[in-house]
């Protein structure tokens, strides 16, 4: 971090030196802001960007350092901000509907401009270019196939979650000739996959990695993780995994992990095709011996645990045009065994038993993806999803106190309305002991999520979220993951407070300000928060534990760098009795939320995180 600090002062030094002394020409404030359909961004800011990054190449140019910095901090793509508007890609390509595909050309780029200094050439050269029969094993339609402006988008979202891909967009036109056909034309260009990481964990345990996502350009990632003591460099071995996200065009993806980190170790094979079409197939198989320290959650500590697992899945979905939806059905059989646990007994740590499970769920599920940006990022795609999916899982389990079923069901719903957009969902869940008929261990979940449309007040973009949580289980066993707690992904950003419980009530608001300064083509968002939250053993929220938070942050996002979006957080949690255990800051380097990987529709169990 300390490195990128250095290089981007000294490019932005650099910049200082570049800069255009022409005056600003004036920009006009439209008197009413339509939110789908103005433009966001300042068309002179933009031009004086422009104009200072094409100075600031040619000055850097003259020199071997500035041209080296330049090579490496400077995107060769504009800022696309100026979009700003929630669109339907596939709304345009609707009247081509039903042509037949005709030629497809594959236009490849590569990471660095072809034209650019020696470092980038050089770059260029060391890097190996995915093949084009990588792509094209990626495109979800052929030549001779009808035309489909939906898969056109989810072939395009496809890409864009490939790591060695940077972006992605596919061109469609009539055929010249035969206005009965369309000629597409994907366009890709590759990011450089070959990266670094790290993690410095307490009491002196230390990992560095080191992976290449783009093998030989044929699309598969190779990961090696080193382990060590950094108080005694003390080895503590590694863990080489391998990804294959598309095998031979089939869809299937593989994966393989294997070492060990410390005290801890695995074994990891799986092989899965997720659902991708309307119509589709989906299968999955998994098995797994790990060995790691489990989190207790009602005893605050980790005890180890050694586990073998085999997971089999299969599913079908087939798309009825009546109601523009897809029936789906899936099947799943898992089998769990221990070699090493905490002692457990019939209602104590049930997580932990050994067991045969077998579930079936069955459901219907409409979705179709939105473009849009200056949402959870600033200026790159951002698929948003509408429709809804409904599912009922039911099955049984053989364990080793016992038999029992299980029986849940889950609804959820996403689209835009005139506020913004909103989404919700419920699902509830539970096992039945076949001999009384009696539910025990179950859980019920409620989570509305809503954030407005893009507002303007003066020449700021404001964007409000706002989310609600409920979690609640009754006649829960004791031990792993029997209760609740706040984390990360659902719990108040600033709270450091150890507290548990069966039932978890959260309120989430968040207020993000695009403020119009771009100093140097920085952009900068400003966010405040508030978050409040009950948990607790009591249904009624206001008798377990209250905890609230309030803080804010700034977040720094330049579309035309290599670097992520940089968060810097302030905040402070309180209780009932006042000041708790806090995060009071926090500086970290977040990636934009702008990728959606599809989801198979497997059944799983409604429970806790």
């Amino acid at each position: 971090m300390s490195l990128r600090i250095c290089i981007s002062v000294l490019l932005l030094s650099l910049c200082a030196t570049g800069r255009s002394h022409a005056p600003a020409p004036k920009t006009h404030i439209p008197e009413r802001f339509t939110p789908d359909s103005a433009r966001l961004a300042d068309p002179a800011a933009s031009e004086r960007h422009d104009r200072l990054y094409d100075s600031l190449r040619s000055k850097s140019a003259r020199r071997k350092v500035p041209r080296m910095l330049y090579g490496f901090l400077v995107r060769p793509q504009r800022d696309t901000t100026s979009e700003g508007r929630i669109t339907d890609e596939s709304r345009p390509l609707r009247p081509l509907a039903g042509k037949t595909v005709g030629k497809i050309t594959i236009a490849r780029q590569p990471v660095f401009r072809p034209d650019g200094g020696w470092l980038q050439r050089t770059g260029n050269k060391l890097h190996r270019q995915t093949r084009e029969r990588v792509l094209r094993r990626d495109l979800l339609f052929r030549p001779g196939d009808a035309f489909d402006p939906e898969l056109v988008v989810r072939t395009e979202q496809l890409l864009r979650t490939r790591d060695y891909i940077a972006d992605a967009d596919i061109d469609v036109r009539l055929d010249p000739v035969d206005t009965t056909c369309v000629e597409l034309i994907v366009r890709t260009r590759d990011s450089w996959s070959i990266s670094g990481d790290g993690a410095w964990r307490s009491r002196g345990r230390t990992m560095v990695a080191l992976e290449d996502a783009n093998i030989l350009g044929y699309g598969t990632l190779l990961r090696l993780k080193t382990h060590f003591d950094r108080r005694d460099f003390t080895y503590g071995g590694n863990i080489v995994e391998y990804i294959a996200p598309n095998l031979f065009g089939s869809f299937f993806s593989a994966r393989f992990s294997a070492g060990r980190a410390f005290y801890a170790s695995e074994l990891v094979a799986e092989l899965r095709k997720e659902f991708l079409r309307p119509t589709d197939y989906g299968v999955g198989a998994l098995y797994s011996r790990t060995k790691s320290k489990r989190y207790i959650i009602d005893r605050d500590t980790s005890l180890p645990v050694r586990i073998r697992e085999l997971d089999l899945w299969c599913g079908r979905s087939r798309h009825l045009p009546s109601i523009r939806s897809s029936l789906f059905l899936t099947v799943r059989f898992d089998r769990t065994r221990f070699d090493r646990r905490p002692p457990v007994a019939k209602r104590l740590h049930p997580a932990l038993h050994e067991r045969d499970l077998l579930l079936l769920a069955a459901g219907l599920y409409r979705e179709r993806f939105y473009t849009a940006n200056m949402v959870y990022g600033f200026g790159t795609k951002e698929y948003l999803a509408t429709g809804y999916r409904l599912e009922a899982t039911g099955g049984h389990a053989w364990g080793e106190f016992g038999n029992e079923a299980y029986l849940g069901i889950g609804f959820r719903t996403g689209g835009f309305r005139r506020a913004g957009y909103l989404m919700g969902a419920f699902s509830v869940g539970g096992f039945i002991d076949p001999a009384n008929g009696a539910w025990h261990r179950n859980a019920a979940d409620v989570d509305l999520q809503w954030f407005s449309n893009l507002l303007m007040v003066r020449r700021t973009r404001l964007r409000q979220f706002f989310g609600i949580n409920y979690t609640h289980g009754w006649n829960r066993a004791s031990g792993a993951d029997e209760y609740l707690r706040f984390t990360d992904e659902n719990g108040l950003q600033a709270l450091d407070e150890y507290a548990i419980g069966t039932t978890r009530a959260m309120l989430n608001t968040e207020t993000v300000f695009f403020t119009p300064y771009q100093p140097l083509g920085f952009r900068i968002a400003l966010f405040g928060f508030a978050d409040f939250g009950t948990i607790g053993d009591s249904p009624n929220l206001f008798r377990n534990a209250f905890f609230s938070t309030l803080g804010l942050g700034i977040r720094i996002r330049n579309e035309r760098l290599t670097f992520n979006t940089i968060q810097l957080r302030f905040g402070i949690a309180l209780g009932k009795r006042g000041v708790v255990g806090s995060d009071y800051f926090r500086l970290s380097s977040i990636t934009q939320m702008d990728r959606v990987r599809y989801r198979p529709s497997r059944p799983d169990i409604v429970g806790y995180e």
